[in-house]
Order: C-alpha cells, then structure tokens, then sequence
C-alpha cells in the first residue's frame, strides 16, 4: 500500500489511544475469528433441537449411555426428520464453499491489504447466517446446505487475509505471542456459542441463534471499519513512535507497491509448503471433527439435556484458547533468548499439538459413558492441539512475509477440503450415532493426527525462503541455470576432448604399427 504522510489531526488523534495500534488491530483480527466461528458453529447446536430426537435401545454389544435426566421427559428434537448423512452434508458443505474463496481471498490481501477484503468478506457471511431460518423453513435441509455453502464462501477470506495483517502488523519477536492470540478466536468463538446457544437454545427457538449472532457479526464489521487499517503506512491516527517502530522491524515490505507476481513455480516445488499442507490437514482433521461433532456426540452418544451440553462443550475450546496464548508466550520467550532457533521451535509445538491429541481422543472413546472422564479427555485433547497456534499456524509468515496470504490460502484451503471430508465422513460412519461407531472415527483421527505431523519434523523451516522476494529468486535462478549450463557445456567439451585424445591414440597406435610393419 502507498504510504501516506500523517496530518497533524491524526497525530492528534493518536494520542487518545493508551494501546499501541498492533494491539488493536490484534484484538479486532481476534474478534473477526470469534465471530466467523459463531455463525460457522450455530448449526453445531441449533440442529440438535432442528432435528427429531432418535429414540435408542440396546441392540447386540452396542454400548448406550444413560440419559442425563432419566426421570424427566427427553429434551431436545425438533421437526425435521434428517438422516445422519443429510445432517453431516448439511455440516460439512460450509467448507465446500469456504475452499473456493481462500487463494483469491489471499491474492487480493497481499496486493489491496487485508481490510477491505476482511469486511467485505465477513459482512456476507452475517447475511448468509441471517437468512438461514427462513430458507430451512422453505427448503429443509437442501437450502440449508446451500446456505453453509454461502456462509464458507464469506469466510474462506479470513485466515489467508489475516496472514496478511501478522506480516505487516506483527514484529518477528511479538509474532508468537499475538499471532496465537489472533489464530486463537476460534476457540472462544465455539466457547461463546457452545455456552449461549445452549442457553437460548433451552428458552428460545432455534432461529434465534442464527439471529443473534448474526447481529454481532454486523457490528463487528462497523467497529472494523473505523478502527483498522490495512498496514502503519496508511494509518491516518498511528502514534508516529509506533509507525517508526514498525516500519524499522518489519522493514520495507509494507511499503511495496510493485509486488511482483506470485511466484507458483517456487512455492509448488518447495518441499517447505508439502509440510506445512502435511500439519494443516491433520490439525483440521482432527479440529473440525471436535468443533463440528462434539454437540452432536454429548447429545447422541452421552445423551445430554441441551443446557448441559453446551456448558460441557465450552471445557475443551477455553482449555485450547489459554494453551494456545501460553505456547504463543513460551515460543516467543525461547525464540527471543535464543534458546531454540525459529524452526525448531515451530517443529516442537507442532509435533506435541499433533501427538498427544491423538493419544487423548482414544482415551476418551474407551471412557464410555463415564462423563467426567469423557469431558476431561475431550479437554486434554483440544488443551494439547493449542500448540498448533505457536507452530505451523504461523509458518506461511515465517516462510514469506509478501506472499503470506497466498501461503495461508493454499494451506488453510487444503485443510479445508478435509473440514468437508472429515465431518461428512463421520456422518456416514455413524449412522447409528453409537459409542462404537464413534471410537472408530476417533482411530482413525488418530493415524491422520500421527502421521500427519512426521514431513513437518522433517523438512520445514522457520526461516524466509529465497522466494519471498521474487526478483532475487529469479536473479539467483537466473545465475545458477547460467552455472548449470556452464558445467553442462564444460563437461560436454571433456567429453569431446577425451574422445579426441582417445582417437588420436588410436590414430599414433596404428602409425606406429605401420612403420613397424615397414622396417
């Protein structure tokens, strides 16, 4: 973005400000996460009173819980008579459209900068939300379906665009720290909504969540217009110590305006984007089973009343939330007093946020109906994958600070593409929503979290790669196809040498010989 000299009405401005404008933008890039996660999740709570309420009963080994109020009548169930694979599609098609919109959501970031695209971007997800109810009513769980199609392609702008605030609001020794703090509004968003749609949920109908925080998601957007900006250069009310600041640790980046083209070529034969696509899939394989499934689970498999199961859904996601802050704090302590390099850093949080999930999932499978044991393990699991938030979530910055967008998109846009498998997967793996069925799905998140986790050991970096500036690849490229051709052309010449010494040889031999002949 072209830099703007400051007026002495901003400069005045700024002064009203006790918090430094980086934490500002951090706390509304929070709040935008927070608020997708709500309208993405409503449906997580509100289709276990859309749905009609399936009756269970002892069939064979299947293992049926208790329900929580045996003496009262059931809660929860609604009128819609849904299979398990039409409620998992009607889940799952919110990543069908959240895929398309991630590689131009962070095409357009890093060339316009994130906030127009942010905004504009959340404001249609506020409106696919709203509508929502009254296509149900219409449509049943096709329109539903198409809505959450609607509804992704919104937010699929998000994180790609907000990879873009981080490389140009966030110094490498605060990236750590704020970068987790940001990536981590998902967590509360699912804590806000498991908590007040369990409550709306008991008191109101079910439309009433997609009201609600719909209407929050709106104002989000007004409050994010006044306040934020897309880099410090072109903040009108920055505190100048703080542009400065910014300016001298971020460097020249912000300042571009002669972006070269996103260089495919490099970045699809960089064996550091394979690992990075490696840990995405298997944090959101794992993620999106528990922030999709897990009302669904309390409600099918440990049969719990709808305000119990939003109380105990919140367990998880705040314990992911202060993990994910407090892996974000040690990184960056390890990083700035150079205990730990960069990419040793980004590997070790990435291979605890994958294996001990794995580990804890299982756990709680083999709890059965044993409810406290179940929450605690379903809360160790998603404690543990907060070190995802200090790891591999913040590799595309790490790699390349221009293009960080484009990297978010193409790997948050992977792993997106397993948001929709995984969830729709589960639906037609549990058609009896049972315990058993439900301990398969969880072996399986087991190996994908495993092995997932193994190329990132293995080859990523924390380090800017040579193609974060494209001109200097390409001079480099250029030098090195140029040394490569040299030694082509010189080996080429000792062939041709050696095979003339060879016959020259060869021609000295037979001379030799005939003159021997003739004496």
């Amino acid at each position: 973005m072209k830099p703007i000299e400051q007026t002495q009405r901003g400069i005045a401005l700024s002064k009203y400000f006790f918090i430094p404008q980086r934490t500002i933008v951090a706390i509304m890039g929070f709040f935008a996460i927070v608020t997708g996660y709500t309208q993405r999740q409503c449906l997580s709570m509100a289709i276990t009173q859309m749905v009609v309420h399936r009756n269970k009963s002892i069939n064979g080994d299947s293992i049926v819980c208790p329900e929580e109020d045996s003496d009262k009548i059931q809660q929860g169930g609604g009128t819609y008579e849904w299979t398990e694979e039409e409620q998992g599609r009607a889940l799952s098609f919110f990543y069908f459209g959240y895929i398309i919109t991630h590689i131009p959501g962070g095409l357009m970031g890093d060339r316009f900068g994130f906030k127009w695209v942010l905004n504009g971007g959340l404001i249609w997800s506020v409106i696919a939300t709203l509508l929502i109810p009254v296509t149900v009513y219409h449509t049943e769980h096709i329109g539903l379906t198409v809505m959450r199609i609607a509804q992704g392609l919104g937010q699929g702008v998000i994180f790609p665009t907000l990879s873009v605030m981080v490389s140009h609001w966030v110094p490498k020794n605060e990236r750590g720290r704020l970068g987790a703090v940001i990536m981590g509004g998902g967590q509360i968003g699912n804590v806000l909504l498991f908590a007040f749609a369990g409550l709306l949920l008991d008191s109101f109908e079910w439309p009433w969540v997609f009201y609600i925080f719909g209407i929050i998601g709106a104002v989000w957007c007004l409050t994010f217009t006044f306040l934020c900006y897309s880099d410090p250069v072109t903040h009108p009310f920055i505190k100048p110590a703080e542009r400065e600041y910014l300016v001298e640790r971020i460097g020249g980046n912000i300042e571009r305006t002669d972006l070269p083209p996103v260089p495919w070529a490099a970045i699809f034969t960089s064996s550091k984007i394979y690992a990075l696509l490696s840990a995405q899939i298997g944090h959101d394989w794992g993620f999106y089973i528990m922030s999709t499934y897990l009302p669904k689970y309390y409600n099918d498999v440990m049969n719990l009343n709808i305000k119990s199961n939003g109380f105990y859904a919140t367990f998880p996601f705040i314990a992911m939330w202060i993990s994910s802050v407090s892996h974000g704090f040690v990184a960056d302590i390890l990083i700035k007093k150079n205990y730990m390099s960069i990419t040793n850093v980004r590997k070790m949080m990435t291979t605890l946020a994958a294996i001990f999930p794995a580990v804890f999932l299982i756990l709680a499978s083999y709890a059965g109906c044993h409810r406290p044991m179940v929450v605690m393990f379903f809360t160790l699991t998603l404690f543990a994958m907060g070190g995802y938030y200090a790891g591999m979530k913040l590799t595309p910055v790490d790699l390349s600070p221009n293009y960080a967008g484009t990297i978010m998109a193409i790997s948050n846009g992977s792993g997106a593409i397993i948001g929709w498998l995984s969830p729709y997967l589960v639906g037609v793996l549990t058609p009896g929503a049972t315990l058993e069925e439900w301990r398969f799905v969880f072996w399986v998140a087991f190996i994908v979290l495993t092995l997932t986790a193994l190329p990132y050991c293995l080859w990523e970096s924390g380090e800017v790669q040579e193609w974060n500036d494209p001109d200097f690849y390409n001079q480099n490229k250029r030098a090195r196809d140029e040394a490569k051709r040299q030694a082509k052309e010189a080996k080429k010449e000792a062939k041709r040498q050696q095979k003339e010494a060879k016959m020259e040889a060869e021609r000295l031999k037979k001379e030799a010989k005939r003159l021997k002949v003739q004496g």
